[in-house]
């Protein structure tokens, strides 16, 4: 298909093992909206509005960053963005894919677009944290969080390509992902950019971007993103990175959270690596107001205090280890299941 856009369907679609034109996703839509599960209600909205006279679809960002916000993503950037990703996985017509993502977010409608545009033979399933469960069918390429992957490595070996995207991919989780046969990568990306930009190797450091976009740092050394045929200005993220060439950079953190202890500046994203197969619970690393420091270091940990063992902090550098061990009874998150640090710390 020449050049595709967001009305074609190409003729080798399947959802769900039946091939399906236009006319019937929009049947199928309306089917989905009446009667369907709690789960297959999005879909139809979606389809609806993909088919509509509109050019643009509305959509909600994550609220990792602040509070949600509707944008409007161009459906022809949405398509852009399907066929970058065909490019870069080596997707072909015919390919049996698996669709266990919640189709209300960017990465759940973005599956569906590849679908349609690349011509996949698409399985679209609930999305439980158990998505391969009773389900020994092989696919050549998924999408799961990092929470479903974890449930799922028994699995796994099921899906040829896999990408893992939502949240950041922990060093104890790739290492079990690694003694997986198939060719599993962890994305980069958000609603702003339509999903993922780049991807790499779990197990790798440096992220390498899709097709058609390039990278560059700014003053702070944050990600600056320049995609033109997915959006027309630059994205300008809050990630801190080093950028090695326009098509890779490794990732440090967050701007946010970037802790000043004393005068030295830590990321806790990198602090939480070293100590993500030494505690078993979910734990984030943070600040408090400190009036020697500036700030204090704090470990928090969800659930019922427990006595955590001096060796779990072993790796860490002499600035590194936490002053204070918080714990709260429950973290609170985004919608995506994200942590949200400074609410659950307040929470307390």
């Amino acid at each position: 298909m020449n050049n595709p856009t967001y009305h074609s369907v190409h003729n080798r679609f399947k959802l769900n093992g039946f091939h399906l034109d236009k006319d019937d996703l929009c049947r199928v839509a309306y089917s989905f909206i009446k009667e369907g599960e709690a789960f297959e209600r999005p879909v139809g909205i979606f389809i609806l509005d993909w088919f509509d006279e509109k050019e643009y679809i509305e959509m909600t960002t994550s609220g990792t960053t602040g509070a949600p916000k509707k944008i409007k993503v161009n459906k022809q950037a949405m398509v852009n963005s399907a066929l970058a990703t065909g490019d870069f996985f080596d997707l072909a017509p015919g390919n049996k894919v698996l669709h266990c993502l919640p189709a209300q977010y960017v990465a759940g409608k973005m599956m569906f677009v590849r679908a349609f545009i690349l011509g996949l033979d698409l399985d679209f399933v609930e999305p439980t944290s158990t998505p391969l469960e009773r389900n020994d069918e092989t696919y050549d390429f998924a999408a799961m969080v990092p929470l479903q992957a974890q449930h799922s490595l028994a699995q796994l070996g099921q899906i040829k390509k896999l990408i893992i995207g939502g949240a950041k991919v922990s060093s104890a989780l790739a290492n079990e992902l690694q003694q997986v046969s198939s060719a599993i990568f962890e994305t980069y990306g958000m609603t702003e950019t339509i999903t993922h930009i780049a991807a790499k190797r779990v197990g790798e450091e440096a992220f390498q971007v899709l097709p058609g976009i390039t990278v560059a740092e700014d003053e702070r050394h944050c990600l600056v993103v320049t995609a033109p045929t997915i959006t027309d200005e630059a994205v300008v993220t809050n990630d801190v990175v080093k950028v090695l060439n326009e098509n890779e950079f490794i990732w440090l953190g967050r701007i946010d959270n970037v802790i000043n202890s004393g005068g030295v500046k830590l990321f806790p994203e990198q602090i939480e690596e070293k100590l993500s197969h030494k505690i078993e619970r979910r734990f984030f690393i943070a600040s408090q107001e400190n009036e020697e420091l500036g700030e204090k270091l704090v470990l928090a940990v969800e659930g019922d205090p427990f006595v955590i063992d001096d060796a779990a902090f072993g790796e860490l550098g002499k600035y590194e280890k936490p002053k204070v061990v918080l714990f709260i009874p429950k973290f609170l998150e985004t919608p995506t299941g994200k942590v949200l640090r400074k609410e659950s710390l307040s929470s307390v």
